[in-house]
């Protein structure tokens, strides 16, 4: 473990912040930034940091104040108002009570708050208070948890890190908590440091660069003494495969845990409660997944009860998976997770019946899953949520491997999981935002980079969804995601460049969607080009073209969409961008009309095929839409001079032109076809097989 301080940089921070917030909170910041960008010390919100400063009030006191790491902040990219400041002599003098609940010591939290808009303080706040020292660190540091987590990690953290720290038994933490650590610091008033067993360490000081470097100094000693003592350990199996192998496989093995995993609604109309999945598979983690002692290490809980949150109590391992059967793998994985369910409402009923407690009980299902070949797959509502609890499966499947190499892995018991399971202050992180229309969907889009395609895409992501981007510019498509990304978030989209008339590309585009999301549920068909010419003048070239990408990639772009949904057995949604040109055709625009003509059809077909799986297929019928904010449309850009002669218009004229013909006087914008797409996509009606125009109303072209 290396120190990261930088005087450079610390005078950055100082000229930073400390005009402003001053010097002490400026060095907090800079430090915390240190910590937070280092995963082997913490991860995801995980660990607080703390300063005592003195503050004055709007009546011009003096008084001591203790800003400590606020609730929904991350220490990797913390500012000053991540430091909530509260009244310092009035915590420490909480101290005298014998008891305080959690709701309580939250309510004096809050109350003793000098900014009332101030973010909720760590639940460890009365801890940093308790404490005499200027700046505290906190860490979930992973060689200090390889120590603790073991039957002697009281006796192991003394050899390793020395006698100059204070080792603290499991509490959680709270009021109680923070009472015994001071206690047993005054014991030790000369300690640099302090270890809470199956929990984290703590160090202190008077300035922020020392506290920081007894942090690296305590985890670089608890790292060597792991590499001193640990007895080696037998080769892991290669499991028959590599990462590559493993990436190949999840793009099958996606769809069929997010069907498994999805909550099905009471009725056809209600929604469908999907999740979304991340996949690890470095060829270490392989090994280790594969390795005999991978099924034991599974069933031991996390590393530090912080984390139960995020990936359940434990994860779910599969052993010896069937993985070149699909049907065998599929009721393999099938029986493993209802195995796992019947496990947690075992546990869910043991632990409140032994307590004596009420609790609502939290869903069953797994958040992690172990398969020997395939690597680590989690669950989350979004991509950012199975991320982070891949992150910490990742982190805890090395740390166990580590300290089973010391000794014996040994976590909490359940029971105390169970409390921090189902303890309100830990479930407030997760928060309770109310969820968008396509909220845990996957959304791939053909077309992605065009002005409809854009609009598509931008709307999908507003209503929630996790969106796929796929065309054959890859220059436009990475420019159209970046937009895309900054509705969703990066970790919300993906660009695939794919060509629709190609089935190879198509059908890995598909798979590379299930590898990165572990599934798809809403595909839009929008890929389209055109030509103007009479038909006398067309070229069967010219004519096939047109053809290759509006219907042949249309048919290839629906296929694939069926192969994905009937794995995943949770119903979705296609829509086939159609044309108003399909009921209202124009002169020297022959290809394209019978082009967008056959894929609306086809629509029709895919509807009546996929109804049986809970699919429904819409066609949307948009006029034209000639830009998207600053993303022009290439077909309009291809094709509307000639276009615009074969009318007789003036090219500037030919937008004023398609705006004035319309009953509406509208312009149309891929906006407002996205807007028609999450429409059907959100099953406000029980519709499939149905035709939107998005025309402004062109009698010509109304369905009939």
């Amino acid at each position: 473990m290396k120190s990261r301080w930088s005087d450079g940089e610390a005078r950055e921070f100082s000229d930073r912040y400390g005009a402003a917030w001053g010097e002490a909170l400026a060095m907090r910041v800079y430090t915390s930034r240190l910590i937070g960008a280092d995963p082997d010390l913490v991860m995801h919100g995980g660990g607080n940091t703390s300063v005592k400063i003195v503050k004055r009030t709007l009546l011009g006191d003096d008084v001591e104040a203790l800003c400590v790491k606020g609730s929904g902040w991350d220490l990797d990219s913390i500012e000053p108002p991540g430091f909530p400041a509260l009244d310092l002599a009035y915590l420490r003098r909480l101290r005298k009570l014998e008891a305080l609940s959690d709701e309580e010591m939250v309510n004096q939290l809050r109350t003793h708050l000098f900014d009332a808009s101030a973010p909720n303080p760590s639940v460890e706040t009365l801890l940093h208070a308790f404490l005499p020292h200027t700046f505290i660190d906190h860490t979930h540091a992973d060689a200090i948890l390889a120590l603790t987590n073991q039957p002697d990690g009281a006796e192991l953290i003394r050899k390793a890190l020395g006698k100059d720290v204070v080792i603290v038994p499991y509490v959680m933490p709270g009021f109680r908590l923070a009472k015994l650590a001071a206690e047993m610091f005054e014991g030790m008033p000369a300690a640099n440091g302090m270890v809470l067993l199956k929990h984290g360490l703590f160090t202190f000081a008077s300035d922020a660069r020392d506290s920081y470097q007894r942090t690296i100094e305590y985890v670089d000693r608890a790292e060597t003494f792991l590499r001193k003592r640990a007895r080696s350990q037998p080769a892991a199996r290669a499991g028959g495969s590599g990462a590559s192998a493993a990436a190949a496989r999840m793009a099958r093995v996606g769809p069929i845990l997010r069907g498994l995993l999805a909550a099905r609604g009471a009725g056809p109309d209600q929604p469908v409660r999907r999740v979304v999945l991340e996949h690890r598979a470095t060829d270490d983690l392989l090994a280790l997944i594969a390795a005999p002692e991978c099924a034991s290490l599974a069933a031991r809980g996390p590393l530090t009860p912080d984390h139960v949150i995020r990936t359940k109590p434990r994860p779910l391992f599969v052993p010896d998976p069937a993985l070149d059967d699909p049907e065998a793998l599929r009721a393999q994985l099938a029986k493993a997770v209802d195995a796992y369910r019947a496990a947690y409402e075992a546990y869910f009923a043991e632990q409140v019946r032994g307590k004596g407690i009420t609790r609502t009980k939290l869903d069953p299902d797994p958040r992690v899953f172990l398969i020997p070949g395939v690597g680590i797959v989690c669950a989350g509502k979004t991509r950012k949520d199975a991320a982070i609890a891949a992150d910490i499966s990742e982190h805890t499947l090395r740390i166990k491997d580590a300290a089973e190499g010391l000794g014996r892995y040994e976590p909490l018991d359940d029971s105390d999981l169970f409390d921090m399971e189902y303890w309100s202050l830990e479930q407030a992180k997760l928060g309770k935002e109310t969820e968008k229309p396509l909220s845990r969907q996957v959304a791939l889009v053909t077309g992605a980079a065009g002005a409809i395609g854009l609009g598509i895409c931008a709307e999908l992501a507003r209503a929630g969804a996790h969106v796929v981007l796929t065309d054959v510019d890859a220059e436009a498509l990475e420019r159209a995601r970046a937009k895309v990304a900054q509705i969703s978030g990066a970790s919300a989209c993906a660009a695939l460049r794919m060509d629709v008339t190609d089935e190879t590309s198509v059908e890995a585009a598909f798979d590379q969607a299930c590898r990165t999301f572990g599934g798809v549920d809403l595909v839009v068909a929008n890929a389209g080009i055109a030509h103007v010419s009479a038909l006398a003048d067309t070229e069967a070239r010219q004519f096939r073209q047109v053809m290759d990408v509006n219907l042949i990639g249309y048919f290839l772009t629906l296929r694939a969409a069926a192969r994905v949904l009937r794995a995943q057995g949770t119903g979705g949604n296609v829509i086939v961008n159609a044309s108003k040109n399909v009921f209202a055709p124009g002169a020297d625009f022959g290809a394209y009309s019978a082009s967008k003509a056959a894929g609306h059809q086809l629509g029709k077909v895919a509807a009546i095929e996929l109804a049986p799986l809970g699919v429904r297929v819409n066609m949307i019928n948009a006029d034209a839409v000639f830009a998207e904010g600053d993303t022009p449309s290439g077909l309009w850009r291809d094709i509307g001079p000639d276009r615009a002669r074969s009318r007789g218009l003036a090219p500037e004229k030919l937008q004023e032109f398609y705006r004035d013909r319309n009953l509406l006087r509208a312009e149309v914008t891929g906006a407002q076809v996205g807007r028609a797409v999450v429409f059907f996509a959100s099953n406000q009606t029980p519709t499939t097989g149905a035709t939107l125009p998005v025309d402004g109303g062109i009698a010509a072209a109304f369905p009939r």
